[in-house]
């Protein structure tokens, strides 16, 4: 998203002409093949905008045979344009996963990030798309390890260590408590963590957020953006890392977003009801009732009134425009 912003801040011919060929670096799949139109949920709000962020270890996402995507956020951009909410949705989530296009999985009860595993991206845009009622109008898959080459472009980040910790993956870094400036493969190391923390794969999701906010941050800094050097080798780094669907415009979704920074940005989770056990494993149980009343303000394009009514107060929210 930062290198988002930094292309949409330019106007002259020369950022133009580099944003197309940044566009073209861009790998594409077909995250939509084989969803019917009839199938999938309406677009209620002319404007606003729904990308399905997925974060995975696999290159391939056209091969994610035994690849389960470990990261899953929905991104809603007001039609307005003027803030964006993340949603985590927790990797366990016992959803429903639609049958598999080869017949072998899904069509019952599972882990939402099995989806991906069992039939790609257009299988988990189906699951998040029949889980939330929203639809989706991209697809950004992340490579984890093109995401320490962003971290490590933008000359490392500072991150807010919870507690002191080990890490379970070589080399067994520590990392204290307190703020730490971490580089790519300790961002990445630090954010993977997750059985050292009371809150498990929640702690995990929050440290993935703050990562991104950090980088966001790092990267809309005057120093990144008065280095022409630095400032290329973070956006190439950026579209390195990234694979789309086959109707992303890198630079009208950067227009889209030309006013958003960090702060325009608010960080949720997906409602959930607890924990338990599904087939011998550790699952996180949707809150359906609070789910369904979060996802119909995504639709509606009110998620800012959503959370005022949350916690009792009074926010501004956009007046959407009705999609006739």
């Amino acid at each position: 998203m930062a290198g988002l912003l930094v292309v949409a801040g330019g106007g002259a011919a020369g950022v133009w002409a580099y944003g197309r060929s940044l566009n073209s670096d861009l790998k594409r799949t077909d995250a939509f093949n084989g969803l019917s139109l009839d199938g999938r949920p309406p677009v209620k709000v002319a404007g606003a905008m729904n990308v399905l962020l997925l974060g995975s270890d696999s290159r391939d996402p056209d091969n994610t045979i035994d690849s389960r995507s470990d990261t899953m956020m929905v991104m809603h951009v007001d039609a307005d344009h003027q803030h964006a909410y993340v949603i985590s949705i927790p990797r366990d989530s016992w959803v429903n996963v639609p049958e598999s296009p080869d017949g072998e999985h899904g069509g019952g009860m599972a882990k939402i990030n099995s989806a991906y595993a069992w039939g790609g991206v257009p299988l988990a845009v189906q699951t998040v798309e029949q889980f939330t009622d929203v639809r989706m109008d991209h697809v950004v898959l992340i490579d984890f390890a093109g995401f320490q080459q962003i971290v490590d472009a933008v000359g490392g980040v500072d991150m807010p260590i919870d507690q002191t910790i080990t890490s379970i993956f070589p080399p067994y870094r520590v990392f204290k408590q307190g703020r730490e400036h971490l580089n790519g493969a300790q961002a990445l190391d630090y954010v993977r963590q997750r059985y050292q923390f009371d809150d498990g794969d929640f702690a995990r999701e929050r440290h993935q957020q703050q990562l991104i906010q950090a980088v966001m941050d790092k990267a809309a800094s005057a120093g990144m953006l008065s280095d022409p050097s630095k400032l290329n080798a973070f956006l190439r780094s950026t579209t390195h890392s990234m694979t789309v669907d086959r109707n992303f415009d890198l630079l009208s979704v950067a227009v889209a977003l030309r006013n958003l920074r960090s702060t325009d940005l608010t960080f949720l989770t997906s409602p959930t009801a607890g924990g338990g056990t599904e087939d011998e494993e550790e699952v996180v149980y949707p809150d359906d009732a609070k789910a369904a009343e979060l996802y119909q303000a995504v639709q509606n394009d009110r998620v800012g009134r959503w959370l005022s009514d949350q916690d009792g107060t009074t926010t501004p929210d956009p007046s959407p425009t009705p999609n006739n």
